[in-house]
């Protein structure tokens, strides 16, 4: 049976495209003669997928152009058209490269005779490009871990996956590692379908980051890789043009503000408002009440302090705020040696920097004009829990670090007394487990981020620093300068079953 080959035009034509495109988009001569060389392609066995890599940016290796790309399958690059005089037709006659793929409309071509190559066996490069997941896949990915072998031989647990430092980007690779391991989150972005029609007003570029993390979701989870890392490249692109280049590649950022960023960011190109949800609030959302008291100025004599006290402006007034992650403090540094010089790294319970939260823990605010003295009370806990422990801190002239270790455990952690009186009775579950740690190694403003986090599949815990994936043990987690951690809220009293205590 001959099959007939009528296609759509395709979207943009380069305007080197000869006629040869125009003419292919019509029904008629010679179609019995296409067919039999679009399903026998002489020159499939010359495609080298070892040098494909589809991680970076859709140019034309020669003209920059994004429209209408193609990529050599022999040797890799990119280039724009097929017509005559495109720069795809003159590198098969100049190189012999014959094979190419549309980066758009993901078919397949012939150069220089100009023909769609129609093959099975090409379907696994489709599937590195554009990597698609079924809500039965989506479902099992946390109940098994099976390893994968990627083309170039190396195994890989999906998800578990390096993201490449391009020159200093560690610090968003981390929190997208984190992100990427937080399963709703991953299962809203694995299927393009839940946001694709999500609309935004003319002009508006921020959608660009919800496309893009939802591309670098799928490669970092795809099965059927060619190799066992990943490159971030078109993700931080996006960053940088939707950031207005507060965040770069080639300059070390701050992974707390860029994950500040990036949730608030990607909440709102998902249509989601102060009022209005999204996944990212559904996630990560909890709230407080915050009790604030305003201080006289500390100049003022005791008589003149003690007049204002009585004031309604210096009376403790209470507000109600929604978080994404809370920020944990933690005591000073000592600066003091031991007897062999050396300085003391100070050690301190998750509990004890917890009690900010306990409703009666006082911490005085200062701002340029006033201080305050505040406390704070949870009032709903989100199904995961992001804390961030503030180890840096800024001033005019420098970045001091708090190296202090923070010893926490690893599961079973019971926020129950930090919530009002009321909460403890709506809210059931308020035990969490760790799923992600975010640490900072190193100088402030020089350090390098490495990330360890638990596969819920097979109970084992990873430590991703860049391309470096390696498994390691829970009992060393809990000796690292912790930056950021995402908790898991248990969903039940036995849900601890897979996860490894200390």
């Amino acid at each position: 049976m001959i099959v007939s080959l009528k296609r759509e035009r395709e979207p943009e034509f380069d305007e080197d495209d000869d006629d040869e495109d125009r003419v292919e988009a019509k029904v008629g001569r010679g179609r019995s003669a296409e067919d039999r060389r679009s399903r026998h392609c002489p020159y499939l066995d010359t495609i080298n997928r070892s040098v494909l890599d589809f991680d970076f940016e859709k140019l034309c290796s020669i003209s920059l152009s994004h429209i209408n790309v193609y990529a050599c399958l022999i040797c890799g690059k990119y280039f724009q058209g097929r017509g005559l005089k495109s720069h795809a037709y003159t590198h098969s006659v100049q190189f012999t490269h014959h094979v190419f793929l549309n980066l758009h409309t993901l078919k397949f071509y012939c150069l220089p005779d100009n023909y769609e190559i129609i093959d099975s066996s090409l379907e696994d490069i489709t599937y590195v490009l554009k990597p698609t997941f079924t809500k039965q896949h989506i479902g099992g990915l946390d109940k098994q871990g099976k390893l994968y072998r990627a083309y170039d031989g190396t195994t890989y647990l999906p998800g578990i996956v390096g993201l490449n430092n391009i020159k200093a980007n560690d610090y968003a690779n981390v929190v997208l590692q984190a992100f990427s391991n937080v399963p709703p989150l991953r299962n809203y972005f694995l299927e393009e379908e839940n946001y694709r029609g999500i609309r935004r007003p003319p002009g508006d570029i921020m959608f660009l980051l919800v496309q893009r993390f939802g591309e670098l979701m799928r490669k970092l989870w795809n099965p059927r890789n060619f190799k066992a890392h990943v490159s971030p490249h078109e993700m931080l692109q996006a960053v940088v043009l939707c950031s207005k280049k507060n965040f770069q590649i080639t300059k070390q950022g701050d992974a707390v503000d860029f994950m500040t960023w990036f949730l608030n960011a990607l909440h709102g190109a998902l249509g989601g408002t102060k009022k209005k949800t999204s996944i990212i609030t559904k996630a990560f959302q909890g709230s407080m009440r915050i009790f604030s008291k305003k201080l006289p100025h500390p100049d003022l004599t005791p008589e003149e302090k003690e007049a204002l006290l009585v004031t309604d402006e210096y009376q403790e007034q209470m507000s109600e705020a929604n978080f994404l992650f809370l920020t944990l403090d933690l005591p000073t540094a000592p600066l003091y040696k031991d007897e062999k010089e050396q300085l003391i790294i100070p050690q301190v319970p998750l509990f004890n920097i917890l009690g900010k939260f306990n409703g009666s823990t006082e911490k005085e605010y200062k701002t340029y004009k006033e201080n305050f003295l505040k406390r704070f009370q949870l009032t709903k806990l989100p199904p995961y829990l992001v804390f961030c422990i503030k180890r840096f801190t800024k001033n005019n002239f420098f970045v001091e670090k708090n190296p202090t270790i923070v010893n926490f455990p690893i599961t079973n952690v019971d926020l129950r007394e930090y919530l009002t009186e009321e909460a403890q009775v709506t809210e059931k579950n308020t035990t969490y487990d760790l799923v992600a740690n975010v640490v900072h190694d190193g100088k402030p403003t020089e350090g390098a981020y490495r990330i360890h986090v638990l596969h819920h599949g097979t109970g084992k815990w990873y430590e991703m620093q860049d391309l470096q994936v390696t498994d390691i043990l829970p009992q060393m987690i809990t000796l690292s300068e912790a930056y950021i951690q995402i908790w898991k809220r248990q969903e039940s009293d036995t849900d601890t079953t897979n996860h490894t205590a200390v």
